[in-house]
């Protein structure tokens, strides 16, 4: 072993404090339905969704809102029956706060299900692609944060012939506990949901991954499997960024994910547990994805724990539920602390990919001044993807963000172990985001120059063909009209010699 493979080879990731109790072992609690529901058309990974209702038109809860856009993309449903109040901007879940399109739905107070659901007794009897379809119809994405359209990723898995399926149960992220009390809560609900998806794919196995600090959560999913011989519960080390896919599959299947690649190209789907509860709550009853459950804490949340909220519904409405907010925050977070983001306000709706929401206090926060760097590799050490972040950031301050590509940029998983364990405090991961953003931008000014490049050329060559074929019929008319005059004077010849003979 190299002397680089031995430094790497001693750990990597961090250990935080977990934080997850008391709000873990608190009994879930299901959030009364507000008055007005604020649905983004974005929230999944790829292409908005297209309205398909209309302002002052009548829904009932589970009715499609807006149609997916494209492969990458997904339906929005009303969480629950009322009218079209508006379709309009609303602050998006990001730091910056900037406007994104919504349906806005004001509550009639019934909350009545619509009539065109379509429930399944047998759904194993179904084709897989049907599968695929109806959780596509139902809006269901990944649920642990990605918010990846779940239909696309098990369709595009069985033709690429993934043999394994991984469930993401790792919940790494401090603070957060929402897929522990759901394993505890509703195991058979999710492994039911692995069952489906395993069909659906053609795999062979699912490796249900379980960080060893939740042993409430890996008992009742042991108990939950014991009848099904393809599903196995699979106990890891609890290790941020564990559940992290490439540190996931690794973990629990030995294979590692070559940089760029998909975890398909080593036979692997990855999917998280929350991800099989929906998907088995489509299938099952047809339910489209319409609330889901969520994280509430923090040092400045009354009581803090697990809510059933539904989707839409803003992020001051779900904390004044959980006891509202005791002091003032010095960061609010939606999503974990690690990689969630930072929200400008709490007027901010909750989106299926929403985890958790968290009220920090400054303790927790870790507002720190940023330092020089002391060259220790801390970051390092950490860092799972095996960068060497102090590097990535030296060529990103020069202004070189080709030399940051070079040293593996785009792999960097935003997980933020390296700011994590910096003793000077120095942000690497936005240096990095920001980094990332700067190329985007690059390629993004790239392509517009390449398209009006190529709309030039269209342009001239267009200009070209339509000048040739200008020349074409004027010659062409030319042609005909000579050919008129020889005609017409042929025919007066002819008339003339004919005269002449009758005359003679």
């Amino acid at each position: 072993m190299g002397l680089m493979e031995k430094f790497f080879a001693r750990s990597w990731g961090v250990h935080p404090r977990d934080y997850k109790r008391p709000a873990a072992d608190a009994p879930v609690r299901v959030m009364p339905m507000p008055e007005r529901l604020y649905l983004s058309l974005a929230q999944h990974l790829g292409a908005p969704a297209r309205p398909v209702v209309l302002v002052g038109q009548t829904v009932k809860k589970g009715e499609k809102l807006a149609d997916p856009q494209g492969a990458v993309s997904a339906a929005i449903h009303a969480p629950t029956s009322g009218v079209i109040a508006a379709i309009g901007e609303i602050p998006a879940p990001h730091p910056s706060g900037l406007p994104v399109q919504a349906v806005i739905l004001e509550a009639d107070g019934r909350d009545e299900w619509c009539e065109s659901l379509k429930p399944c007794a047998d759904p194993f009897g179904l084709d897989p692609d049907e599968i695929s379809r109806r959780v596509a119809d139902a809006g269901v994405v990944g649920m642990g944060g990605a918010a990846f359209p779940s239909a696309l990723k098990l369709s595009s898995s069985r033709k690429a012939g993934v043999t394994t399926l991984v469930m993401n149960g790792g919940e790494c992220e401090p603070y957060l506990s929402c897929d522990d009390r759901l394993m505890r809560d509703e195991a058979e609900t999710i492994v039911d949901g692995i069952r489906l998806m395993l069909h659906a794919i053609g795999a062979k196995e699912a490796l249900v991954g379980i960080e060893d600090n939740k042993p409430e959560a890996i008992a009742a999913m042991q108990k939950a499997t014991a009848a099904h011989g393809n599903v196995h519960v699979r106990p890891i080390p609890a290790r941020y960024p564990m559940g992290s896919e490439k540190q996931l599959v690794q973990t629990l299947t030995g294979r590692e994910i070559p940089a760029g690649a998909l975890p398909a190209e080593v036979g692997v789907a990855v999917h998280n547990v929350g991800t099989a509860r929906a998907v088995s709550e489509a299938i099952r009853s047809g339910r489209p994805l319409v609330s889901r459950l969520l994280t509430v804490n923090g040092g400045c949340v009354g009581t803090p724990g697990n809510i059933v909220a539904p989707i839409g519904a803003l992020v001051e409405e779900v904390i004044a539920f959980a006891g509202g907010i005791e002091g003032t925050p010095a960061r609010l977070v939606m999503g974990g602390p690690m990689m969630g983001a930072s929200l400008p306000h709490a007027r901010i709706p909750v989106i299926k990919g929403t985890s958790g929401i968290l009220a920090l206090d400054a303790a927790q926060a870790h507002v720190r001044h940023e330092e020089a760097c002391i060259r220790c590799a801390s970051c390092a050490r950490a860092c799972p993807i095996q960068l060497m972040p102090l590097d990535i950031a030296r060529h990103i301050r020069g202004g070189d963000l080709k030399g940051a590509v070079r040293l593996g940029l785009k792999d960097c998983i935003a997980c933020g172990c390296c700011a994590y364990v910096c003793p000077a405090h120095i942000p690497l991961v936005q240096y990095f985001s920001h980094a990332k953003g700067s190329l985007a931008a690059e390629d993004r000014a790239r392509q517009k120059t390449e398209a009006t490049r190529k709309l030039a050329a269209a342009r001239s060559e267009r200009l070209a063909r339509e000048a040739r074929e200008k020349a074409e019929i004027a010659a062409r008319r030319k042609a005909e009209r000579e050919a008129a005059k020889a005609a017409a004077a042929a025919a007066a010849a002819a008339s003339a010699k004919s005269a002449g003979e009758m005359s003679a």
